[in-house]
């Protein structure tokens, strides 16, 4: 390798130290990986295999970089020269991935630096290693080789050479190395503060070179495209094909908005020239041929150093307010990611303290939704799909009204219907007259009967017709339970989820919620089946004042009927609904009121010691079927859910929890740690690169023009 002199008078004045240190800015978001993420500002040099890139980026830098047929650049290689009192050289590697850049990846541990230029072959052979590229031929690389040059003659400019696009596979590369090159420059030209050099040899159709087809499709109105073309002393002079690329270069066949530039770079098989002498033979071929027709500022080296230089300038400067705006909402995201982590917690204080915190939280919304205090954002709307399932009180009394609802219009087994409806029988109930109920419980008593007499009935009777009569129960209160239960385990959940973070969300919910709630759901059956075992098994018990008045209430109703007749009868002006009623002169005879009173109690003993047993049944009925409902919600759902859901989660609980059930439900996982190390370094590197940017808000590159 050679390094050798570059006229400096196109440079003198070029960059200001704030334009330097601005390029330089750009080069370090670059060399973080941060162009993984956000699209920077750069010079990409594209072009078909052999169409003379790697000669164009020789001639730019004044690095004699060994090239030869056959051969072609295998990975991006991104080039960054500085005017430096001294000369310095550095290569590394930056993984395509900044995602895989630890340890195992030993391309990251790549960073070498001389003070003289002759190892620079050498330590290039060694990056390709590196990256997997032992044989010439058979791989390439998305890893982009990184050479930054520094010298007294250098130019201020970072360009990024791709590997040449390949039109079809040989013995040397493969399907799969063709398809890989092209997804490598669709992807750094799709960019979009990318300026395209789309490199183009003269010695083919420029209408066959792939380059340009891919350039169209990734800018298709050609405002970030300059074009090159290379090798125009192949062509015959006063040749059609001259002619044309001559064309083609004044912009009038392909157009970018850019425009074109011609370099006569040297043979790398036949021509032997140094660097400098190059350049003096590309200044006598354009002088002296057909090419001389067109602006200098398009032709030979020098002048395009000069111009790329300014063109990358004005490029950074007018995509600086998009690129900080694009940084700062990568900021955001970055801190909102980080924020759903928590804070750190890798030691037992640090995760007690984490867990406490959530604790707090919960219990804090758990109480407020328990009393009915709905106040918390967390809340929502209470018309929308998901406020409603967080107001468990709301839900509690909803459901616990619709159980006595439900009680009241389903809980009885046999329904009683006036004469004129038909009885039937059903697999939920069985409907009768009372009639045909009384004559239903002479049956009972007469497989019953035991020692008592014709008018009495034995108590075995009232507890079998009440079981009879409750055997619905059952099927309702659990289905009562499991809504309530199902209702408060979507409630905890979504409390769980709204005071935690994701992953600590999930361990939370597997390691303490699910358990709990299991444990809760089985506590809740068992207190219903001992109190329904009460009401079931057990015989009828109460000491209810209610009961007598409930008795006397379903007797009047009983005989209400048959009274009413015999009193209209006797009475037949008179309001039997009035408390007071003057009689006046109507005549009364109370001999036939009393016979008719008599005969209208019932004459058969068996009949009326089963509708007085019935009476009873209904009475006792009438007193458990309301204390149940009360002890449901009271003992069950009150003191088995409610009461439970609330210590949960509880600081109490969290305060007896042991390091190692700490560490298995709030400690970070490893994924998590490696997560946060990357976003703190990504939003530290964000966070940098924002405020050197915000430095050259008002930068303007004044004075440069685009081509």
């Amino acid at each position: 390798m050679v390094l050798t002199q570059v006229a400096s008078a196109n440079l003198e004045g070029l960059c200001s130290k704030e334009q330097l240190e601005l390029l330089n800015t750009v080069d370090s978001l670059r060399s973080q990986g941060i162009s993984h993420y956000i699209s920077l500002p750069q010079i990409i040099v594209c072009g078909d295999q052999s169409s003379g890139k790697s000669s164009v980026l020789e001639a730019i830098s004044g690095v004699s970089f060994p090239v030869s047929t056959g051969l072609c650049t295998r990975f991006p290689t991104e080039l960054i020269l500085r005017t430096a009192p001294h000369i310095s050289v550095k290569v590394s590697i930056i993984p395509h991935n900044p995602l895989r850049r630890d340890k195992q990846s030993p391309s990251t541990d790549f960073h070498e630096q001389l003070d003289s230029v002759q190892q620079l072959p050498e330590l290039i052979e060694n990056a390709k290693a590196y990256m997997g590229i032992k044989t010439l031929g058979k791989a390439f690389s998305n890893d982009v080789l990184r050479i930054e040059i520094s010298g007294p003659d250098r130019p201020h400019l970072t360009i990024v050479d791709l590997p040449g696009l390949i039109h079809s596979e040989t013995k040397n590369q493969s399907a799969s190395d063709v398809h890989l090159i092209t997804q490598i420059v669709k992807n750094f030209m799709s960019k979009k503060r990318s300026i395209i050099l789309a490199v183009i040899s003269a010695k083919n159709d420029y209408a066959n070179q792939v380059v340009l087809k891919l350039a169209r499709d990734t800018d298709p109105r050609g405002l970030r495209t300059l074009g090159i073309i290379t090798k125009p002393d192949t062509l015959a002079p006063d040749s059609s094909s001259e002619k044309s690329y001559i064309s083609l270069a004044k912009n009038l066949d392909v157009v970018f908005r850019l425009g074109w530039h011609v370099l006569r770079n040297r043979d790398t098989d036949a021509d032997t020239w140094s660097l400098a002498q190059r350049d003096t033979q590309e200044k006598e071929f354009f002088s002296k041929s057909a090419w001389a027709s067109l602006p200098e500022s398009s032709l030979g080296i020098a002048s395009l150093r000069s111009r790329l230089s300014k063109l990358l300038l004005h490029q950074i400067a007018s995509e600086l307010p998009s690129l900080m705006s694009e940084i700062s909402r990568e900021i955001a995201s970055c801190e909102t990611e980080l924020k759903k982590f928590g804070d750190p917690r890798t030691s037992p204080q640090e995760q007690r303290l984490y867990l406490i915190q959530i604790s707090q939280l919960f219990q804090s919304l758990m109480q407020a939704a328990v009393d009915g205090t709905y106040t918390d954002p967390f809340f929502s709307d209470s018309e929308s799909d998901a406020g409603y399932p967080k107001r468990i009180r709301a839900i509690i009394q909803n459901l616990s009204r619709d159980f006595a609802k439900e009680m009241a219009e389903r809980g009885r087994f046999y329904r009683v219907v006036d004469s004129s409806k038909k009885s039937e029988t059903t697999s939920s109930h069985i409907s009768l007259t009372k009639d045909e109920f009384v004559t239903r419980v002479v049956d009972m008593m007469a497989h019953r009967r035991g020692r008592e007499l014709p008018n009495s009935f034995s108590p075995t009777i009232v507890t079998d017709l009440f079981r009879e009569q409750s055997q619905l129960w059952e099927s309702i209160v659990k289905r009562h339970v499991k809504r309530v239960w199902s209702a408060a385990q979507v409630f905890v959940d979504d409390l769980v989820s709204h005071v935690s973070d994701l992953e600590t969300n999930e361990a939370i919910t597997t390691a303490v919620v699910k358990p709990k709630m299991e444990a809760v759901l089985a506590n809740l059956e068992l207190k219903t089946a001992n109190l329904l075992q009460l009401y079931r098994k057990d015989h009828p018990i109460t000491y209810n004042s209610d009961f007598t008045e409930a008795l006397q209430r379903i007797r009047l109703e009983r005989h209400s009927d048959k009274l009413d007749g015999i009193l209209k009868s006797h009475f037949p002006n008179a309001s039997l609904e009035s408390t007071s009623v003057h009689l006046g002169s109507t005549y009364v005879n109370f001999q036939s009121m009393r016979r008719q009173l008599v005969q209208s109690v019932e004459p058969d003993l068996y009949r009326w010691s089963a509708a007085e047993a019935l009476d009873s049944a209904e009475a006792y009925y009438e007193i458990a079927f309301k204390r149940f409902i009360d002890e449901i919600s009271i003992q069950v759902i009150e003191t088995g859910l409610v009461a439970e859901i609330r210590e949960i989660l509880s600081p109490l609980a969290v305060a007896k929890m042991t390091d190692d059930e700490m560490e298995a439900i709030v400690g970070e996982k490893e994924n998590i740690r490696v997560e946060r190390k990357k976003l703190e370094a990504k939003l530290k590197l964000l966070s940098d690169g924002s405020e050197t940017c915000k430095r050259f808000s008002g930068f303007r590159t004044l004075g440069t023009t685009l081509c």
